[in-house]
């Protein structure tokens, strides 16, 4: 059996490993967990779905336990900057040796389950199935596991948590989830196990009974985030407010994401009531007050990156920066995925835009810049479709008070990043 000598060959293997299968169902996961001997039945898992917010709400999870004295692995995707991110223990990534052992290992049950039993396990499901054996082996207190696509078929949910969580619902995905929210929404709700709570950020008022009645069928009580909860709200370097009275400060900018750290503290506070974390109120606080995340309205100097790429992360973009920047002249450098609703995201960037340049990566799911410049109606348009070169051309012309917004993609937001630091 072929063996993977360099870090740098087996990421190259199992990046060439197809997304999705030729059927998307959790019989690959279910065959693969079984043949591993179920690594993922020993963790003690957060798991968390969602349209938009899954990777900030991790994000604050994880700091909140960690500043509660508890070790947290953590499975996030895409990346941002390295492949490594995507398992990672108290935000250390997992080391070059341990993540090519895993490969490895999940290289030969991949032959193995393709010669015997004929099916092809894919790329996501391999990452995944390397997580439940790397946090097996280091056994951390907690795990969060953040859903890839959906919920119900999600290679994740195969797992039995502790506590669910479902940030929001909105459109996207739709050619695999569903074309209405509330079919988007029972894939989400698919996460939902017999008797643990669900905490959800969702929005729609409509959705609410859809989440009450699945709850109630599950035996599992059901959590909404209340905007009535939410007051005090300040927009300054920090951002501060109080949630159920009590005072909060969080780094990162914009209201959705006071909403994603009040998702982690109502998931938090659930979890001391059930009695499966000891945490005081100043903890949490503190650990709320640490948290970032990269390239979700991360700042340069005078370049912003945020990998808003679908209606809803735009439209919250959109307010993020008219309430931080309401005077200030924003340039923007776009691209998208051929597979989003880059139309509708591109008439919301063009109300605030003084300027947008058209882009594109070297990705085979991304969109031509062409196809994009033709879209837009805006006066200041522009086609530059190397990426790198555009983004220094304009970082290095803009002038005092001005800023350059990087947005439409974590893949296009990972390619820049490594241009910045």
């Amino acid at each position: 059996m072929k063996q993977f000598q360099t870090i740098k060959e087996g990421i190259s293997w199992i990046e060439s490993v197809r997304r999705f299968g030729d059927k998307l169902d959790l019989s690959r996961m279910t065959l693969a967990t079984k043949l591993l001997g179920h690594p993922e039945k020993d963790l003690h898992i957060i798991h968390v779905a969602g349209t938009n917010g899954k990777g900030s709400t991790v994000s604050f999870l994880r700091h909140i336990l960690q500043e509660s004295g508890y070790t947290v692995g953590t499975f996030i995707s895409p990346y941002i900057v390295t492949f490594n991110e995507r398992i990672a223990i108290n935000g250390k990534y997992i080391n070059d040796d341990d993540l090519l052992l895993l490969i490895n290992n999940v290289h030969e049950l991949f032959e193995t389950v393709q010669s015997q039993h004929g099916q092809t396990i894919t790329f996501f499901e391999l990452t995944t199935l390397m997580s439940f054996m790397y946090f097996n082996q280091k056994q951390p207190d907690f795990v969060i596991y953040e859903v890839g696509l959906g919920g119900r078929l999600d290679a994740t949910n195969v797992v039995s948590p502790l506590m669910t969580v479902i940030t929001t619902i909105g459109l996207d995905h739709m050619n695999v989830l569903g074309n209405t929210l509330e079919k988007i929404a029972i894939e989400k709700l698919g996460i939902v196990k017999p008797n643990v709570p669900l905490v959800t950020g969702i929005t729609q008022p409509s959705l609410r009974p859809l989440f009450t009645q699945y709850t109630i069928k599950h035996n599992s009580e059901c959590y909404f985030i209340e905007d009535a909860d939410i007051s005090d709200v300040s927009f300054n370097d920090v951002t501060s407010f109080k949630y159920q009275k009590t005072p909060y400060e969080i780094k990162m900018m914009g209201y959705h994401q006071i909403r994603n750290a009040c998702l982690a503290i109502k998931t938090i506070e659930i979890m001391r009531e059930t009695k499966n974390v000891s945490t005081q109120t100043k903890t949490i606080q503190d650990g709320i007050k640490k948290t970032v995340w990269p390239g979700r309205m991360e700042r340069f100097g005078n370049v912003i990156l945020d990998g808003a790429h679908n209606v809803d992360s735009v439209l919250a973009l959109s307010n993020t920066i008219q309430t931080y920047f309401p005077e200030t002249n924003v340039k923007v450098l776009y691209t998208s995925m051929e597979d989003k609703e880059y139309f509708d995201v591109i008439q919301i960037l063009e109300q605030f835009a003084s300027e947008i340049y058209f882009t594109e990566i070297p990705y085979y799911r991304c969109a031509k810049a062409t196809t994009l410049y033709e879209v837009s109606s805006h006066l200041k348009k522009h086609l530059v479709p190397d990426a790198v070169k555009a983004l220094h051309l304009l970082k290095s012309n803009l002038k005092d008070g001005e800023l350059l917004l990087v947005t439409g993609s974590l893949y296009f937001i990972s390619i820049i990043r490594k241009e910045l630091t």
